[in-house]
């Protein structure tokens, strides 16, 4: 008994930190949360802007954030089946750089793909969450990507300014200096394993004109450094060891072959790695996001308000036993979603609140068990007991069907499809968990001998 009770403390106290976390990272006037817009009256400033909690906001999609949703499909005609994926991937590689560039906050792209076999269509899901311009936003994902080979300054130059950058100091100037080769030399790029250490390296073939040009800036720059730079970035920053006439380069290091592949993929994504076609946009307004946003959160609390009166009135001290299980699980399943971090769209919102509905169908297991062994004759302690043992199959089997649910929904729907098998899946999880674990916990701090008032507690509401 001493050990439960302990238990329960060690419950109560993680629950309160959690709730402390949750509450900061959202209503802390340090960031902007679409949250603590919708509610400024929750808003407090007595958290430091420099507190690592404050870095885990909810993030919310377009429909509940406001920005623009873009749309492009692939051109794959011409990719064999198999180089597809990796093809898709340097495409949004390319994109998501052209993003960042543009200094977005958060966005979402995705790789969509349609069909199989002659009909198969790979697509490209881009979202721009605050970003109301659709001309700016297209003109910033067809732009034409920068690929440069920049040489270390003279006098010791580049050091000093890498030196002073790594001490915090603010410098917009550039360590490296600009050389006239630049990725328009560049034929192609492709991984490749070093024979005697079997290690990835990417190789660089450059054109009959970036051939001579690339000779030329290695004869000069032996023993130094000469940055590869995307989009004003630097990729990898080789040492020359000698001249190479032979128009191709070797990148290496300690590459895992993911990296090799990565940083060729994005050598060669230069360029778009396949045309794309704009087929939809989309723009929704702050003001639609913001109002849906504080819909789905009323429509939460009420729901869980309704589930609690519930709970109460048939269950009565069980059912309050119920809810304070029920709000542990709303924090921590919060919490997981900060954390991870899960972007929450509407559809996601009610994967969540669904996942309410499974985590009280447990409890109800348990208590309409304990009913049934009370009738019986059975003590409190026993018919705790036997009601959790009898209910635990039933509650087993039900969350393992919806988690096979949830994973073929995640695994084979489009990404709004995703995002409410995401949230869904992850609350039957925590569901399980709070049910057998805190719900139990503290009903078996009252179980004492059977008689007075944890008696009456317990037969008031459930033996009827």
């Amino acid at each position: 008994m001493k050990r439960t009770r302990f238990y329960a403390i060690l419950i109560i106290a993680a629950a309160i930190a959690i709730g402390y976390f949750v509450y900061v990272s959202e209503f802390n006037g340090a960031n902007n949360s679409p949250v603590a817009q919708a509610y400024p009256s929750f808003v407090s400033t007595s958290t430091p802007a420099s507190s690592w909690v404050v870095k885990y906001p909810l993030k919310f999609g377009l429909d509940l954030r406001g920005g623009t949703h873009l749309i492009y499909k692939a051109d794959t005609t011409n990719i064999s089946a198999s180089d597809r994926s990796d093809i898709m991937t340097a495409l949004r590689d390319v994109v998501e750089r052209r993003i960042n560039i543009f200094g977005v906050s958060e966005p979402l792209i995705q790789v969509e793909t349609r069909g199989s076999g002659d009909g198969r269509e790979d697509r490209l899901i881009v979202e721009l969450p605050g970003v109301t311009n659709i001309t700016q936003a297209l003109a910033v994902i067809g732009q034409t990507p920068v690929l440069e080979f920049k040489t270390e300054r003279p006098n010791g130059e580049t050091q000093k300014i890498i030196d002073a950058q790594q001490q915090g100091e603010r410098l917009t100037e550039d360590p490296f200096l600009v050389s006239e080769l630049t990725g328009r030399f560049l034929k192609r790029a492709s991984v490749e394993f070093v024979s005697n250490s079997m290690s990835p390296a990417v190789m660089l073939q450059f054109t009959p004109e970036g051939q001579k040009i690339f000779a030329d800036l290695t004869k000069k720059n032996v023993g130094k450094v000469v940055a590869i730079y995307l989009d004003g970035s630097p990729i990898s920053t080789p040492v020359v060891r000698e001249e190479i006439k032979t128009g191709s380069a070797q990148i290496s290091g300690t590459f895992t072959p993911q990296e090799a592949k990565q940083l060729a993929g994005r050598l060669n994504s230069g360029a778009l790695p396949v045309p794309i076609e704009l087929v939809s946009t989309q723009t929704i307004g702050a003001s639609l996001g913001g109002d849906a946003l504080k819909r789905d959160i009323e429509a939460g609390v009420i729901g869980f308000l309704v589930i609690a009166a519930f709970l109460v009135l048939w269950y009565r001290f069980p059912g309050f036993v119920a809810i304070f299980s029920l709000g542990i699980y709303v924090l921590l399943t919060i919490a997981l979603f900060k954390l991870i971090p899960v972007v929450l769209t509407s559809a996601g919102i009610a994967g969540f609140i669904l996942s309410i509905g499974m985590a009280v169908d447990a409890n109800i297991l348990i208590f309409e068990r304990t009913k049934e062994e009370l009738k019986k004759g059975l003590s409190v302690d026993a018919a705790l007991r036997e009601g959790f043992h009898r209910a635990w199959p039933s509650i087993r089997d039900s969350n393992v069907s919806s988690m096979i649910t949830a994973v073929v929904l995640f695994w084979m729907g489009s990404s709004m499809v995703k995002g409410f098998a995401l949230t869904f899946g992850l609350g039957v999880v925590v569901s399980l968990f709070t049910a057998i674990t805190v719900t139990r916990t503290f009903l078996y701090c009252f179980r004492v001998k059977d008689t007075g008032f944890v008696r009456f507690l317990f037969s008031n509401g459930l033996s009827k």
